[in-house]
């Protein structure tokens, strides 16, 4: 039997359980015309799976179980007694939840019982939010991320995590980690899109689809600029706009595989992206504010990131990016894997920025990485300032200054200031 703790870590345990237990008690409040329990039942409840827990590993070791099981019959009861209107379960849930974070409290597992708690309260808080977006997503959706889901977790588990072939940098354990990253950032410009709506107005239009691919917003721009040439200032700041936000997509999936290379790159990626956005928020308030009109809305295209050949393309993309950038290594040195990263940047930053990151501090400097990866930034956004020259010439006019201040602001701060 454990030693009964101090009087000021049992008051220390207790409150915290309190404070939990009101956390989700206030939020049900809220609802207290659907729920049984509010802001004085959540505490209590919290508070006596703490009491128990204490029970369990003092006195009698059952006692937390047992205690579970009759709250579980009371709600239970208590939702069958409940008016048929009332429907779902979420509070009754809510309610077991509060009870074993209770418990968690006093076997001092405070990190998890917090964020549980606050993941409790903000799935509780967003009913609405979330009744919307189901609505929204499709059964083919739903049925490509499933399938996405269930090939990941029976591949991932058995595939082997080591290098091999010639040049000894395929590992297929990391490569499938990576298009599980690209899939898990695409999903959140797709629930954006879901959330807000698939017609936007052209600016709001160019970040949302910059988050998804900054690429194929320029070219449906640009398409639109000759036909309505009255927008094509607006379609310009939209382009640039997309670019930018594909600067800050790159800088999240460095910081996510090599957070050493995260940092080299912040501040060239964040100048250069920084650079575009500022120049487009000068040109929009001093000449083009007035332009655009509420009935203007733009159509982005949001397909599902967990469709399944998509995904198998880009892992076999990375693979041989990744084998590539070793063997240009290899060959010409630092200057085979900046030629190499220009290349590739010229059709998708993605790869290289993902495969220059599992390079870094093993076959290559983390500088020489973070240079790398600019370097395929910047050409694909020099791609981008070449396909806005078939637009209409207003929308050169506007893009083609931005565009070479955030190459120029890029390959200073990435080649002279660090």
């Amino acid at each position: 039997m454990s030693s009964i703790p101090e009087i000021t870590i049992l008051f220390q345990r207790f409150g915290l359980a309190l404070v939990l237990g009101l956390i989700i008690g206030v939020e049900r409040e809220n609802e207290k015309s659907e729920a049984f329990a509010g802001i004085r039942t959540f505490p209590l409840i919290s508070l006596m799976g703490c009491t128990c827990a204490m029970i369990s590993q003092l006195f009698v070791s059952w006692v937390f179980v047992a205690a579970f099981l009759i709250l579980a019959a009371l709600v239970i009861t208590a939702h069958i007694l409940a008016s048929p209107e009332r429907g779902g379960i979420t509070t009754e849930i809510a309610a077991l939840l509060a009870f074993l974070f209770g418990g968690l409290v006093w076997w001092q597992m405070i990190p998890l019982a917090a964020a549980l708690s606050f993941v409790t309260v903000l799935l509780l808080a967003t009913k609405e939010p979330l009744e919307k977006i189901s609505q929204k997503i499709g059964h083919q959706d739903i049925a490509a991320a499933l399938q996405f889901g269930l090939i990941t977790l029976i591949i991932l588990p058995v595939l082997p995590d080591k290098t091999f072939g010639p040049l000894e940098v395929l590992n297929p354990h990391n490569i499938w980690l990576m298009v599980v990253l690209i899939s898990g950032i695409n999903f959140i410009g797709f629930i954006l899109i879901k959330i807000l709506g698939a017609k936007q107005g052209i600016l709001l239009a160019g970040i949302l689809g910059g988050i998804g691919s900054s690429t194929a917003v320029t070219l449906s721009f640009t398409a639109k600029s000759k036909k309505e040439s009255t927008l094509a200032p607006l379609f310009a700041l939209g382009t640039v706009i997309a670019s930018a936000i594909m600067f800050i997509r790159v800088l999240s999936e460095a910081f996510t595989v090599n957070s050493s290379v995260g940092k080299i790159l912040l501040i060239p990626i964040s100048c250069a992206g920084i650079s575009g956005l500022l120049c487009c928020a000068l040109v929009w308030f001093l000449k083009l504010k007035h332009l655009e009109r509420p009935s203007e809305k733009e159509d982005i295209k949001a397909s599902n990131p967990f469709e399944l050949w998509p995904a198998i393309l880009f892992g076999l993309l990375f693979a041989i990016i990744l084998f590539v950038s070793k063997g240009a290594q290899n060959l010409f040195g630092t200057a085979g894997i900046y030629l190499s990263s220009i290349i590739t940047g010229l059709t998708d930053v993605d790869p290289i920025t993902l495969s220059l990151s599992n390079l870094a501090g093993e076959t290559i400097t983390d500088t020489v990485a973070a240079r790398g990866i600019t370097l395929a930034a910047l050409s694909n956004t020099f791609v981008k300032m070449l396909i806005t020259f078939t637009g209409a010439p207003k929308l050169i006019k506007y893009s083609f200054p931005i565009f070479s201040v955030m190459i120029a602001t890029g390959l200073v701060v990435c080649f002279v200031l660090i």
